[in-house]
């Protein structure tokens, strides 16, 4: 081979690897650009602001200062709404659904109630109150034991599940909801673990919409003889679970 062929296929060589290494690095580059932590955690839909405070919520209802934005030693910034004894509830609202919507819901909560009552800290409600479900899903609290229930069409409540509690302890809640009058359906997780209902099945069949208006609601209720508190972080509606429990 002559000197000069010999230098010709040098180089013809060399532009070939630098063309082969760009085809594959722009192929890394489209693969990675197409996977963002945005996409593969899920879309957050809805959460309240600590920043923003209160008005983060649809409606607050509540004695006037008794909820708003506190320091957590263990949480930082949360939510705490005191119902002071006697007082029917202090409550926020936010925000409002759509029949037919699957979603996540994720946060953590600690109570302090000083009497044997139940406390309402949860409930998926709907209006009007009457002839309806009322509250088609609800957590409640009482006498040092937490529940998960579903109320049906005639408003009968079904207990899907109980475990221990107490005053002033940290727990995680995440629901998955599908919301339908008689088709909607419930999965939970407490402390970041799948639970099994009283039915046997980690999914519950039944009724998670009613009325002709449905929305979520955190705080404290059920007038008692005793205060009661319920210190909360910010709730996540999200697309995933992994979105929805990433800030509880």
């Amino acid at each position: 081979m002559s000197l000069l062929n010999h230098r010709l296929n040098h180089r013809l060589n060399h532009r070939r690897k630098a063309a082969t290494a760009a085809v594959a690095l722009g192929t890394l580059a489209i693969t990675c650009a197409g996977v963002t932590p945005s996409s593969a955690a899920g879309q957050v839909l809805w959460t309240p602001s600590t920043s923003t405070g209160p008005s983060s919520f649809k409606a607050v209802q509540c004695a006037a200062g008794n909820f708003g934005v506190v320091k957590d030693a263990t949480k930082g910034n949360v939510w705490r709404a005191f119902q002071a004894a006697g007082e029917e509830r202090c409550e926020t609202l936010s925000p409002d659904l759509k029949e037919g919507d699957t979603f996540y819901l994720g946060w953590s909560s600690k109570v302090d109630i000083k009497d044997t009552e139940s406390r309402y800290v949860f409930q998926l409600k709907c209006s009007p109150s009457t002839d309806t479900a009322n509250h088609p899903i609800e957590i409640d609290i009482v006498n040092g034991r937490v529940r998960l229930q579903e109320w049906d069409t005639a408003h009968v409540a079904h207990s899907l599940w109980t475990a221990q509690t107490a005053n002033n302890t940290w727990h995680s809640y995440a629901l998955k909801i599908h919301l339908g009058r008689t088709d909607g359906t419930i999965d939970f997780w407490f402390d970041g673990v799948k639970q099994t209902f009283t039915t046997g099945s980690g999914t519950f069949k039944g009724t998670t919409w009613d009325g002709d208006r449905n929305y979520l609601k955190w705080g404290s209720y059920h007038p008692a003889t005793g205060d009661a508190t319920n210190t909360f972080t910010s709730p996540v509606m999200a697309t995933t679970l992994e979105a929805a429990t990433a800030g509880s």
